[in-house]
């Protein structure tokens, strides 16, 4: 069993503590994130454990437990986000020297190949147009050359709950193209320069759930959840299926997912897996690190 860390929330950079807990008591229960009185028991045990995928802007506050989880015997590596946004889109996430500072400081501790650079997903807007994707992503990558082996791009999917967040950007001067992105002017430069910019640091470019077709610019479809990746770092050989709960154009395989939506506090505004910044804030504030789930279950959970 693979398990994911998250695709949801970032436990690393808010729930480590938490985390840590269900590790050591083997276990978490995850509540069902479209049936609340609907739970599942998730072991943690090592032996049970095939590896674990985190998910994270800022893994700072787990960096400290790595020891522990290495002793443990548990394999893990990390999907690690950085992109430079302003404010308007990123509202909290950490500082692009901070995250940079915080990625080559757990590449040295757990190796490249372990830590994957996410450039992603990329807004285009107004604010954020396809100079501002060009130079923000080659002066990270020139700072993460060495670092990571493999970097990863898509383009913002507008879900319902996020549309109507970036709709009130507009009252800040904020506007979004109405076109796909692959519609938009300089949109094949990008693409190319991004992959040109990979090449020239040392890094694999590949696409995450991505519906535009970007093979022809050399950028192949990556999977996020990685079972070829695994078998590279562990030696694992793992029996595993594309997860059918995905996105269609997700590759990932099978895992099991330990988070919870509406828990992030980062308050990303194009962000899919927080439909109320409040709500995030509420569950985080009601977030007790010592029970067995994520969230706050109530007596008739």
């Amino acid at each position: 069993m693979i398990i994911s860390a998250s695709r949801r929330t970032d436990i690393p950079a808010f729930y480590a503590t938490w985390l840590m807990n269900r590790v050591r008591a083997g276990y978490c229960i995850v509540p069902n994130p479209f049936n609340a009185r609907q739970v599942t028991f998730v072991s943690l045990r090592p032996e049970e454990v095939d590896a674990i995928v985190f998910w994270t802007r800022n893994p700072q506050p787990l960096l400290p437990a790595l020891d522990e989880l290495d002793a443990r015997g548990y394999r893990y590596y990390f999907q690690f986000t950085i992109l430079d946004n302003p404010r308007q889109l990123d509202a909290h996430t950490p500082p692009v020297a901070a995250a940079v500072a915080t990625f080559q400081r757990l590449a040295d501790r757990v190796g490249p190949a372990r830590v994957i650079w996410r450039y992603d997903p990329i807004v285009l807007s107004s604010i954020t147009d396809v100079d501002f994707h060009r130079e923000r992503y080659a002066r990270i990558a020139a700072q993460l050359r060495g670092y990571t082996a493999r970097s990863v791009i898509s383009f913002v999917d507008v879900y319902r709950k996020a549309a109507r967040r970036l709709q009130t950007l507009a009252a800040q001067g904020v506007t979004f193209p109405d076109q796909p992105p692959e519609m938009m002017p300089g949109f094949a430069g990008l693409v190319r320069s991004l992959v040109d910019t990979a090449v020239q640091n040392d890094m694999e470019l590949v696409s995450c759930a991505e519906e535009i077709d970007l093979t022809g610019y050399g950028v192949q479809p990556g999977k996020c959840v990685d079972a070829e990746l695994l078998a590279r770092l562990f030696g694992l050989q793992l029996a595993v299926r594309k997860d059918p709960g995905q996105r269609p154009a997700c590759g990932c395989v099978v895992s099991r997912d330990i988070g919870m939506y509406d828990s992030c506090l980062f308050g990303c505004q194009y962000c899919y897996a927080t439909s109320s910044f409040t709500r995030a804030a509420a569950n985080y504030a009601a977030h007790d690190p010592a029970a067995p789930s994520l969230r706050k279950l109530t007596r008739d959970e």
